[in-house]
């Protein structure tokens, strides 16, 4: 993202180029370690908003982690800055007493040169930043934190298929997770129309894996199924129209519809997934893409939870383990922003 004049501008001319340079600080399950796993010395800053940030949500609701690393949530939309906890009382996250997500970061690099991005993982004592590594970060949630994940837990990084799932995911990545923001914040026809080609023709890909075979790697729920989700579900609502990836809605996509809304009638889905803080984020937020700020009414969200008829298919969603119980009071998504 860059500035002029104190506005944020998205557009690039050419092609979108993602900072993809992280703060790589882990948590690890080693004492010795600077950032070693323990309960409560952690908190996730998200906002629902945000597709990397959702890819933290549901790992976190689906490994039982919601005692052992506190969750603080951002407003939908943030200005040049950074993100803000206006969702909360006075403005201020209730456990780290700050504002912004930015005086975290601050607290650790004052100079810190890069985007203030989510998810982050901040420590509580010190209120430093310790990384906003998104990919790495549920990857850890899985295998670092095990300690601490719930009873009936899935596994959703198996050894075995590990080599596959970052294969696949890494495809994931570049031609639909970013594919769609390089379509949308294109300054060229020719960028543009690279990203929409590779797009689609992903897409075109997936449901052809998909079309026999309920899950992307094996036959359960596996971090990448998580990592396509996040950017499905916000498809018709965002990407389609503002983005202009308008070859085909995700509903005129029949096996990566039905996959979507299967995965979205999963428990840890589609209940942390906040269709008004998404539509609000994109369209009031990306004002040299819509300067009107005007918010869409649509699309119908009742369509989410309709039958889809993957469970013929088989399958295990969660292998040997168990759906998570649903989410904390504090936490959870009102009713009519999700379904």
């Amino acid at each position: 993202m860059s500035t002029d004049s104190g506005t944020p501008s998205y557009v690039e001319k050419g092609g979108f180029d993602r900072d993809t340079n992280y703060i790589e600080d882990r948590i690890i399950d080693d004492p010795s370690s600077r950032y070693p796993v323990e309960p409560g010395r952690y908190r996730l800053v998200v906002a629902r908003a945000c597709p990397w940030a959702n890819r933290a949500i549901i790992v976190r609701r689906l490994l039982g982690l919601e005692d052992a690393i506190s969750m603080g949530v951002c407003g939908p939309t943030h200005d040049k800055r950074s993100w803000t906890f206006d969702l909360d009382p006075d403005g201020l996250d209730p456990v780290l007493k700050i504002p912004r997500l930015q005086d975290a970061f601050l607290a650790r690099f004052p100079d810190y040169p890069r985007g203030i991005t989510v998810p982050a993982m901040v420590e509580v004592s010190t209120g430093e930043v310790v990384t906003n590594d998104y990919p790495q970060m549920t990857l850890d949630f899985s295998t670092e934190w095990t300690r601490y994940h719930r009873e009936g837990a899935p596994d959703l990084y198996p050894e075995a298929l590990r080599g596959e799932i970052d294969e696949v995911a890494e495809l994931i990545f570049h031609d639909v997770n970013n594919g769609v923001y390089k379509c949308g914040f294109a300054g060229s026809q020719s960028a543009y129309e690279k990203a929409y080609d590779a797009l689609f023709a992903r897409l075109d890909w997936l449901s052809d894996r998909l079309e026999n075979q309920r899950f992307l790697v094996g036959d359960t729920i596996t971090e990448a199924d998580v990592r396509l989700f996040t950017t499905l579900a916000r498809f018709d609502p965002v990407y389609q129209g503002h983005f202009k990836c308008n070859r085909s809605k995700l509903s005129e996509m029949p096996v990566l519809w039905a996959y979507a809304r299967d995965l979205f009638q999963t428990p840890g889905f589609g209940d942390t997934t906040d269709f008004v803080h998404i539509k609000s984020h994109y369209y009031e937020v990306h004002t040299d893409i819509n300067p009107t700020g005007i918010v869409p009414k649509g699309p119908d969200l009742s369509s989410w939870l309709s039958p889809h008829g993957r469970e013929a298919l088989g399958g295990r969603p969660f292998g040997d383990g168990t759906p998570p119980p649903p989410p904390k009071e504090s936490e959870q998504v009102p009713a009519e922003h999700w379904a």
